[in-house]
């Protein structure tokens, strides 16, 4: 078992330091012009990354943005399970985050996916409605890279396909973004 434990986080660490710093500058960036403008951050994903979605939120609206000038405008479209049914029970399971940005979203707001296989139909949907609405789109996804990887503005690719791996890279990546807020004085303050 020791040999598996210590194969596993082997893995792990392979993976991690395969993440594109580049690409995660660049979504820092966006951050940084969204809290300017005091544009709406959007967060979706299914199973583990519906739950880092919400951690992502809870880390983003609350740590980063005591630190900043401004509150970040951030939500989780996983969160509100009445909404997700209704829309899944009414239209399709395919429509549920698509269906709250016709609600929320405008242009120039940004659309953040995470998904492992990059395919989810839902995403998708929703990928194409941000589209529609001129809202910028980022992806996080795995190494199937799918759809949301091929279609979005700005898509990180974590060069693996088992799903435990590529969920904490994820994780580790809103992690980063987060903390990039609350640890650096140049992006605290409006320039």
């Amino acid at each position: 078992m020791e040999s598996y434990i210590k194969n596993y986080f082997q893995k792990q660490q392979d993976t991690l330091a395969g993440i594109p710093a580049g690409q995660i500058s660049e979504i820092i960036e966006k951050f940084k012009e969204a809290l300017k403008s005091d544009r709406q951050i959007f967060v979706i994903g299914n199973g583990g990354s519906a739950a880092n979605a919400s951690h992502f939120i809870t880390d983003l609206g609350k740590g980063a943005s005591d630190k900043t000038y401004r509150r970040f405008r951030c939500l989780s479209l996983n969160d509100n399970v009445s909404w997700m049914t209704a829309l899944g029970n009414d239209y399709s399971y395919e429509e549920v985050f698509s269906r709250q940005l016709a609600n929320f979203g405008r242009p120039g707001d940004i659309l953040f996916s995470m998904s492992v296989s990059g395919n989810s139909p839902n995403l998708v949907k929703a990928l194409e409605a941000a589209d529609e609405l001129g809202m910028y789109t980022i992806s996080l996804v795995g190494g199937k890279v799918g759809v949301l990887g091929e279609k979005s503005d700005l898509a990180v690719v974590i060069d693996d396909l088992h799903y435990g791996r590529v969920e904490d890279a994820h994780m580790g990546i809103c992690h980063v973004i987060c903390y990039a807020f609350m640890e650096n004085e140049a992006l605290q303050k409006e320039n």
